[in-house]
């Protein structure tokens, strides 16, 4: 039984719904990322880090979502989801994960600025109108591609619309709905994907990011 230890809401969602896509069997244990759990000994034998995703899976577990997203498309190429070596698509594929982790940093900066640091006196203004600026102009590269094509490669739909994916859906969050126009029509090609309505209907309830937008706050 493959078993993946998730969050709502977190990084975690990828592998949920990459495995969905995959239409793989598994089962979903869910973890308080506001709680103590997550900091015990248990999960830190899942999960060094003592974050999400962990993924138990042919006999080992795996911590890190691209990775994960690597080793089950590789694992199981029937899938139909990554590119082999040798594919000529393979370069822009690898390219296209990594950068959702470019994507990520700058979630993770205003993550922290908005809900983190849940004392106001503790967020920077400055900060948080940066990193949105910063996280506009790496998801304006995905808009240019996906102005030309429905997907991240000419030939279709992989795993790594899901990667960067999840970043544009998070990404609404912090950077007005509607302001890529590309962008929001890819955005609305992943949601249409029977895959995705199964991965958010086991997503859980929403606990990390409780408002659809975060402005950053008027300085002074």
């Amino acid at each position: 039984m493959i078993v993946l230890h998730h969050v709502t809401q977190a990084r975690s969602f990828r592998t949920l719904w990459l495995m969905q896509e995959m239409g793989l069997e598994f089962e979903v244990r869910q973890w308080d990322l506001f709680g103590k759990s997550m900091r015990g000994a248990q999960f830190k034998a899942l999960s060094p880090a003592a974050r999400v995703p962990a993924l138990e899976i042919d006999g080992r577990v795996l911590f890190e979502s691209g990775a994960i997203t690597e080793y089950l498309v590789e694992t199981r190429p029937e899938c139909g989801l990554g590119r082999e070596v040798g594919d000529e698509e393979r370069a822009d594929w690898l390219q296209w994960l990594h950068y959702a982790e470019t994507i990520g940093q700058h979630l993770a900066n205003l993550s922290q600025q908005h809900i983190a640091l849940r004392d106001p006196a503790m967020q920077s203004p400055i900060v948080m109108k940066l990193e949105a600026l910063r996280l506009e102009k790496v998801l304006e590269v995905v808009d240019r591609v996906v102005t030309e094509q429905d997907y991240l490669l000419p030939s279709g739909f992989s795993a790594v619309d899901v990667n960067i994916g999840y970043g544009v859906m998070m990404a609404r969050h912090f950077v007005p709905a509607g302001r890529l126009a590309a962008l929001e029509d890819y955005y609305k090609r992943l949601v249409a994907r029977p895959a995705f309505a199964l991965a958010k209907a086991r997503d859980g309830d929403t606990l990390l990011y409780k408002e659809a937008f975060y402005a950053p706050p008027k300085e002074g």
